[in-house]
């Protein structure tokens, strides 16, 4: 896969790779459908419809994201659909096979800062974009479709998988891979102690990627519109 990552999008680290490799051993149905929730760089949008997903929509709050989204899927010879808004905001009611998203999940301000550290950043305990794609997925997914999610253990492995089956999927743990605090938990160890999100001399963390799989000929009821 080849990206290009303009000044002012996030470049993909390395827990975008980790899902890149989980989405793939993931079986799709033909000509699936597809969303990437905080697409950045485009990188599991372009992955997606490489995999052979018919219909694959990127949604990032920043229109350079979503430029990029685009940019990356011509240059990889794919198309991916890109929509600037607040995550499942863009998509309506539509219902897709797999949803993914590598969302920010880093704590820090709360409400999060502006600019690219909206990249990062998510509220106080680092769930402020957790929660929320947690609590709507399963409106969104098909009966058999599936959500995946990756972050830190220190957001909370248990309340992902807890919020996932609150919403009637099943929900498990399919990667798990420790290893030293990345550059942005390293940044703000300090306060992290200070918070108790992080151990006292803690420098390790384990991160996850979180599954939840809608039950075949199950459908989530939408909420009325207003």
């Amino acid at each position: 896969m080849r990206l290009v990552v303009p000044p002012g999008v996030f470049r993909p680290p390395s827990d975008a790779w980790m899902l890149v490799d989980a989405l793939r051993g993931q079986t799709l149905p033909p000509r699936a459908s597809v969303l990437d929730l905080c697409t950045g760089s485009g990188v599991l949008a372009v992955a997606a419809a490489m995999r052979g997903a018919r219909d694959v929509t990127a949604v990032d709050l920043s229109r350079r994201a979503v430029l990029t989204a685009r940019l990356n899927g011509r240059i990889n010879g794919v198309r991916v659909r890109g929509c600037r808004g607040d995550l499942f905001e863009p998509v309506g009611r539509a219902r897709f096979d797999a949803i993914v998203s590598n969302p920010p999940y880093v704590p820090g301000c709360d409400p999060p800062s502006s600019g690219l550290a909206r990249a990062w950043e998510a509220g106080s305990d680092g769930r402020a974009l957790l929660d929320r794609i947690c609590a709507e997925a399963p409106e969104h997914l098909r009966p058999g479709g599936f959500v995946l999610l990756v972050h830190s253990e220190l957001c909370g492995t248990d309340a992902t998988l807890d919020a996932l089956r609150a919403g009637g999927l099943e929900a498990d743990v399919i990667v798990r891979r420790r290893g030293p605090l990345g550059p942005l938990m390293s940044a703000r160890v300090q306060a992290l102690e200070q918070r108790g999100i992080l151990g006292a001399g803690q420098r390790e963390e384990e991160v996850v990627i979180v599954r939840g799989r809608a039950p075949t000929g199950a459908r989530h009821p939408l909420p009325k519109a207003a």
